[in-house]
């Protein structure tokens, strides 16, 4: 896919990144992968982002992710997979080439493994990346990898950086990019559950972001997000208070449920992606139940108010 056509998919809309999905020997599940790549393409998303952080792009063996994304392709129509990639720098552009080879439309940078690094560092590694392939790059400013508004505008030279990722929700440098950089890329939200973060960031010029709870609530997520784009105050304080406030209540209880809540979610509406691989852990039984409880609240709740 074109850098510049990605770069307006992905800023026409909602995002979001599907789980992958593994069977009882944990092996990729492709699929029930499929299956669900197949059901989330049809709520709307402007673009998903296969084997992304949501993805266990982590957890995942590099060679597994070329079928991950072919996987994708084969099962979202039209809707436009973004790949990740990431790691130190040579990994990252043998991922990179190996997810366009696979057909992905466009790569999501995330941070290098491990290390922390000066601004030039990080620039000659997105730079490299962006070099490796024909296909746009988005790249994740969070953890060991923030960049800043100047190295962001250095990176402007690379004719296929078409996006900037933020998971950091330091919206004054955000506001520093956007006014800077301007028009030239691609803003999205990338914070834990960013609908929580929506309105600020929306108020600093980012008006996508990615939804990770889009994978087991799609409808309320895009729900959510009209009502967010129209102004719909009224609408947005019901769903913050009736699902996100408890739902962020329950991911914050352990470490790594960012991910492990999303596939527990998927398992409460009856469509188990299997479980989350070490290092992360699965809810337990009790957690599950509450998570139940709060997904059903919320679909009494939306009932009422119809």
């Amino acid at each position: 896919m074109d850098p510049n056509a990605i770069k307006k998919a992905v800023g026409d809309g909602l995002l979001s990144f599907p789980v992958t999905h593994f069977d009882s020997e944990n092996k990729f599940n492709e699929a029930a992968y499929r299956d669900h790549v197949n059901w989330l393409a049809g709520f709307e998303a402007s673009a998903l982002f296969a084997a992304g952080g949501t993805g266990e792009f982590f957890s995942l063996n590099p060679a597994e992710i070329p079928a991950v994304i072919r996987a994708a392709k084969a099962a979202a129509g039209k809707t436009p997979i973004i790949s990740g990639t990431g790691y130190g720098t040579s990994l990252a552009i043998d991922i990179a080439r190996a997810a366009e080879k696979a057909g992905a439309d466009g790569l999501l940078l995330l941070p290098p493994y491990l290390m922390f690094a000066e601004q030039a560092g990080l620039v000659a590694h997105v730079k490299a990346v962006c070099q490796s392939v024909g296909i746009g790059v988005i790249v994740y400013n969070r953890d060991n990898a923030i960049l800043s508004a100047d190295s962001i505008a250095r990176l402007c030279d690379c004719p296929n950086l078409i996006g900037f990722k933020d998971g950091v929700g330091d919206v004054d440098r955000v506001i520093e990019i956007t006014t800077k950089i301007g028009d030239r890329l691609v803003y999205v939200g990338g914070m834990p559950t960013h609908e929580v973060y929506a309105q600020a960031y929306f108020a600093a010029g980012v008006t996508t972001y990615s939804s990770a709870v889009f994978n087991f609530v799609p409808a309320l997520s895009q729900r959510f997000y009209k009502a967010l784009k129209a102004g719909d105050q009224k609408t947005v304080d019901q769903i913050l208070k009736d699902f996100f406030f408890p739902f962020v209540a329950l991911r914050n209880r352990k470490k790594g449920y960012a991910v492990s809540i999303i596939k527990a979610g998927l398992k409460v509406i009856g469509r188990d992606p299997g479980t989350v691989r070490a290092p992360l852990t699965d809810l337990s039984a009790e957690e599950l139940s509450v998570l139940q409880a709060i997904v059903e609240a919320n679909d009494q709740a939306r009932l009422a108010a119809e």
